[in-house]
C-alpha cells in the first residue's frame, strides 16, 4: 500500500499543533493507513517537564530542546529501517520544526492541525487525566508560530472527520496539490 511514498526513500511526517488539536489522533490514523510506525511526541518528554505541565507551568525552550532532540533522534533511528515514520509533536515554533528537521536527516513533512480556541478548550476539558491542563492552552497559542509559505506545511481544519484528514494528507504527500488537499 502507498508504494509511491515508500519508493521515494525514507520520509518523516510530523503532525503538529497545540494541545487538543487532534495531532495524536490523526498521526495514529495516518500510521495505520500508511502501515508504518507512529511515535507519540508526548512520550519523549522528561518526567520533570511533565510535572511542570501538570502543575500548570509552561515549558521553556530549555525544557523543549532535549525533548525535541530525543524525538528527532527516535524518528531518525526508525528511518534507518523503515520507509515512513509518523509522529505527533506540537512543533509550535519554526525553530523547533527546524531542529527536528536537522535531527532527522531525511525529508520531513509537517501537517498543522488547526482549530479555533473554543473547540480546543472543549477538547482539552474532555480529556480527564491528561497532564496538559486547559489552563496552558493560551500559552501554547501564544507560542505557536503559524508556518510561513516557504515551509511547505499542509494546514488542515481539525474539525473534519479523521478519515477525511487522512485522505487529504496522503493525497498531499503523494504530490497532490495542497490547494486540492487543504482543509479550508
Amino acid at each position: 500500500m502507498h508504494d509511491k511514498l515508500r519508493s521515494a526513500g525514507p520520509k518523516a511526517l510530523i503532525v503538529m499543533g497545540v494541545s487538543g488539536s487532534g495531532k495524536s489522533t490523526l498521526g495514529a490514523a495516518l500510521a495505520g493507513a500508511l502501515e508504518c510506525t507512529f511515535l507519540e511526541g508526548d512520550d519523549f518528554h522528561s518526567p520533570e517537564a511533565v510535572a511542570r505541565m501538570r502543575a500548570g507551568i509552561p515549558l521553556t525552550d530549555a525544557d523543549r530542546w532535549p525533548w525535541l532532540d530525543r524525538l528527532g533522534h527516535a524518528i531518525a533511528a526508525r528511518l534507518d529501517t523503515e520507509a515512513i515514520v509518523v509522529a505527533a509533536c506540537s512543533a509550535l515554533r519554526r525553530v523547533y520544526r527546524d531542529r527536528l528537521r536537522n535531527a532527522i536527516s531525511a525529508p520531513v513533512s509537517y501537517v498543522l492541525m488547526d482549530a479555533d480556541t473554543d473547540e480546543l478548550m472543549r477538547r482539552m476539558t474532555g480529556r480527564p487525566g491528561h497532564y496538559m491542563p486547559p489552563g496552558l492552552l493560551n500559552s501554547q497559542l501564544n507560542t505557536l508560530e503559524r508556518p510561513d509559505s516557504d515551509e511547505g506545511i499542509l494546514t488542515l481544519d481539525s474539525r473534519q472527520a479523521v478519515a477525511t484528514l487522512c485522505t487529504k494528507t496522503i493525497t498531499w504527500l503523494q504530490g497532490g496539490s495542497p490547494s486540492t488537499a487543504s482543509g479550508d
